[in-house]
């Protein structure tokens, strides 16, 4: 017969005529699926943990806004003129980039929570695997593997293979494996292994990473510090960051060594939340007051000018001790700084440094220069006030009072703690499993031959080789064991009375 041509069926207008005319789609657990390989590869983890470590550096590389003026807009302006010097025309274009509280920033907070998820992916992926190994093992093993073992070791026995296989286990018993046996049609099979939950020590490696993660975010989205916490004597100054409390300073005392240098400082302080007295405690350095995860430092002590300001009709609008934090470039004036919201203004309150004299500045008195926003370069007045007189300084009454101490604070909020020594503490319980109890897995398969039984070892270095450094030569000494029991006396005679 020739050959039959058969004439093209004519398409359907209606159907595709290449694949690429049909629509793609794109299922849900196709996303999902890619996802989680997405999370579980060990590049993904390394380009995080390179990133991290990149933004960590840039944190630590660039000056970084202090806590205190972060969500203070009028604050941190002021902060950026001061580093403008240092980076000119980047200075701008690194605080929109959030470079400037790195920390905080979307990019840090971004990259973390992409991380922990990969971590915890890897973890839920891992963890079934080593669940089966440790719990339901693979028992026994095929003739290649005795063959062909990294490390492998026979011997023969003139004992049956049930009395063979009882004196192997007696041996691998008393070096602490557990055993298993998997009989079969013509040979018996056991499995043994030693430290069996340790690999779950990289689970809970992971998962300790994971919880200082957590805790570094907690600490760098809700918790603060501020270094420079001013309270002068008799002086109730708020916390501020939405604490609700505020803290005076009742008592200051400070006594020093025969060579000037301190011996000791303490603050007697009174905190309050929301007005009324929740706490009292004489705080020293390594001495530190705590409340509702607040924490009070002792850091530093110097002097302030206590000042009351009255507007043109006697109201008081600021009353209060002016810590004199600053020095002059030439190390001669002490200098301080308090603001009259009310009124606009600035007042910068300057003495002679301890030690030093300025003519301009008599003893007892101080010197103002009060500025505005429109003149934040020039003061638009400039007074010397005597103490306890009140005079008259760009339209308003400016009293000096005497002069006092301060007491210098670190106040902090640092909600992650608990979870960094969770995760510290788990880190070294897993890095401690998985470095010092190597899981170690054997098997031995006795068969029985004319003369008694032929008994062979096998054991595989597994990925855990480069920790396990020492397995070889505990299984060298293992399989001499095995040789000795088996062919002792007593193992021979049992094999003899059973037979």
């Amino acid at each position: 017969m020739g050959e039959v041509l058969e004439r093209p069926a004519v398409p359907d207008p209606g159907e595709a005529l290449d694949v690429l005319d049909t629509g793609v789609t794109v299922s849900p657990s196709d996303v999902l699926e890619r996802l989680w390989r997405f999370f579980i590869s060990m590049r993904t983890g390394l380009f995080l943990i390179l990133g991290l470590g990149l933004l960590s550096f840039v944190g630590t590389l660039l000056m970084q806004a202090p806590a205190g003026v972060r969500h203070d807009p009028q604050a941190y302006a002021s902060w950026l003129e001061s580093v403008r010097p240092k980076y000119g025309g980047w200075t701008p274009v690194l605080d929109k980039l959030g470079l400037f509280s790195v920390f905080t920033s979307v990019w840090f907070r971004a990259t973390v929570v992409l991380l922990a998820t990969s971590v915890l992916a890897c973890s839920v992926n891992r963890a079934p695997h080593l669940w089966a190994r440790a719990v339901h093992p693979q028992r026994r093993m095929s003739n290649a593997f005795f063959e062909h073992a990294a490390l492998r070791a026979g011997t023969t026995a003139p004992a049956a293979p049930e009395v063979a296989l009882e004196e192997v286990r007696k041996v691998l018993r008393a070096k602490h494996f557990r055993t298993v046996e998997e009989p079969a049609d013509t040979t018996l099979n056991l499995y043994a292994d030693k430290h069996r939950w340790a690999p779950f020590g990289t689970v809970v490696t992971h998962l300790s990473f994971v919880l200082i993660l957590v805790g570094f975010v907690l600490s760098a989205t809700t918790g603060f510090k501020d270094n420079q916490v001013t309270v002068p004597v008799g002086t109730k100054v708020p916390v501020g960051h939405r604490t609700g409390l505020s803290v005076e300073a009742t008592s200051f005392t400070d006594t020093y060594y025969a060579n000037g240098s301190p011996k000791d400082y303490a603050s007697e302080l009174v905190l309050y939340k929301d007005g009324h007295q929740v706490l009292s405690k004489t705080v020293r350095v390594n001495h530190p007051m705590h409340y509702a995860g607040v924490s009070f430092f002792q850091s530093f002590f110097g002097v302030a000018a206590s000042m009351r300001v009255t507007d043109t009709a006697g109201r008081e609008v600021f009353t209060g001790g002016v810590p004199l934090l600053w020095q002059s470039n030439d190390g001669r004036h002490s200098i301080g700084r308090f603001a009259v919201p009310t009124k606009g203004l600035t007042v910068f309150v300057v003495t002679a440094a301890s030690g030093q004299v300025d003519p301009s500045i008599p003893a007892g008195s101080v010197q103002l220069e009060v500025y505005t926003s429109a003149s934040a370069d020039t003061p638009v007045a400039t007074q010397v006030v005597s103490q306890g007189r009140a005079e008259s300084v760009a339209g308003l009454g400016f009293t000096f009072e005497r002069t006092r101490q301060f007491t210098g604070l670190i106040v902090s909020r640092d909600p992650g703690t608990t979870f960094v020594w969770i995760g510290s503490a788990l880190m070294a319980v897993g890095i401690v499993l998985v470095l010092f109890f190597p899981h170690r897995r054997l098997w031995v398969r006795v068969r029985g031959t004319e003369t008694g039984s032929e008994i062979r070892c096998a054991a595989a270095r597994g990925e855990s080789a480069h920790r396990d450094t020492t397995y070889e030569a505990s299984f060298q000494q293992l399989a001499e064991d095995i040789q000795l029991a088996v062919t002792r006396p007593s193992a021979q005679e049992s094999g003899a009375e059973r037979c």
